[in-house]
């Protein structure tokens, strides 16, 4: 590890409940805390070893929900304690980033920081190592706010995009050039588009998946919280004591760091990205499970001791159960945890909110 590693921090966010994953999932024990892959290794550790080699352990903290600090202490005991941030309350990704970057800052104020959440899954670590790397050498020279993009494998609708200049680019060749090897100037970022828009986006060439995967300078980013966001920063200035972070977070303006920072940001010319390609993923359904387990010919993707006779186009994760056998069903999902059990169309995957209410 070189001296400038030595200056990188990993602020992980994993204060979310994960409502689309019942009942795998629910507010009390959320998905970044469960071993969704059935790998042996929950999402959040993941997370920190897709890391490895770039900072040292002690220069990890995590920003999550006070119910789930204890949580946090046992899948990852070699964070140290004061760097488990425990919100008093949800205020959105805005104020969760900028509380971890002042902390960072009192620490270590040549900081240069990748902010990530805890329940994405990338399916090829060496390469995701090489694109941090890369973002972080360029944030460690620069003033510039770097997101990682992820270069659109279909026209998905559940993303937000990233807009490249377009005069960084090559469409023939699929190869990226930009002020720095591979990091291009962002032109804009761009909400979740409709079908037809998300198809302009991949025919165009220019777009990326935004993976909300951050890196930047502490100074950097606290300069741009000033200028952007002083209420925020003002608020994370009165935040000294553990006191006063339950006096003053809940009060915190609720938005996130794309519309605080990101945005006007990118309108200055000041925010680049690193196209990527790892196997990204953000997790955030049945979905996208069922996409990134291995699956058997049936295209049937299983965690647990389950058994299908004539199913297809199935997802089950009953990792509890010690034994499931599931005949005759087309495009399900099955989901059995803590006595509650979940069987749904996968067509209806958008009602899960509605039936664990």
């Amino acid at each position: 590890m070189t001296r400038q590693d030595m200056n990188n921090h990993i602020v992980i966010m994993a204060g979310g409940i994960g409502s689309r994953f019942w009942p795998l999932s629910t507010p009390e024990y959320p998905k970044q805390f469960i071993d969704i892959l059935g790998c042996g290794r929950t999402l959040i550790q993941l997370t920190v070893d897709r890391f490895e080699g770039l900072c040292p352990r002690e220069n990890f903290w995590v920003v999550t929900n006070a119910a789930y600090v204890d949580i946090v202490r046992e899948q990852l005991p070699a964070v140290p304690a004061s760097h488990i941030l425990a919100e008093p309350a949800a205020r959105n990704t805005a104020p969760c980033i900028a509380w971890a970057c002042w902390r960072i800052r009192q620490e270590d104020p040549e900081a240069n920081v990748v902010v990530t959440p805890a329940d994405a899954v990338v399916m090829i670590p060496v390469e995701f190592r090489r694109v941090i790397s890369n973002a972080l050498a360029f944030t460690a020279e620069s003033d510039a706010i770097v997101t990682i993009g992820i270069r659109p494998s279909r026209p998905e609708t559940g993303y937000g995009y990233v807009e490249v200049d377009s005069g960084q680019r090559s469409v023939v060749s699929g190869q990226w050039s930009g002020a720095s090897g591979e990091i291009c100037r962002v032109a804009s970022f761009k909400e979740k588009p409709s079908r037809e828009v998300a198809e302009q986006y991949v025919a165009a060439g220019n777009y990326l998946w935004n993976a909300g995967i951050f890196v930047w300078n502490v100074r950097t980013i606290t300069a741009a919280l000033q200028t952007y966001k002083p209420n925020i920063a003002a608020d994370m200035e009165r935040m000294r004591t553990e006191a006063d972070v339950q006096a003053v977070f809940p009060q915190v303006e609720k938005i996130s760091i794309d519309y605080a920072v990101m945005e006007p940001a990118a309108a200055d010319g000041k925010v680049y990205t690193h196209p990527a390609d790892f196997g990204w993923s953000d997790l955030g359904n049945w979905a996208s499970l069922h996409d990134k387990l291995a699956k058997d010919p049936a295209g049937n993707g299983a965690v647990g001791n389950v058994r299908l006779y004539e199913c297809r186009d199935c997802v089950v994760h009953a990792e509890e159960a010690e034994r499931v056998v599931l005949q005759g069903l087309e495009g399900y999902i099955v989901s059995a945890k803590g006595g509650r059990i979940l069987v749904c169309r996968r067509s209806e995957e958008q009602r899960i909110k509605d039936f664990s209410a």
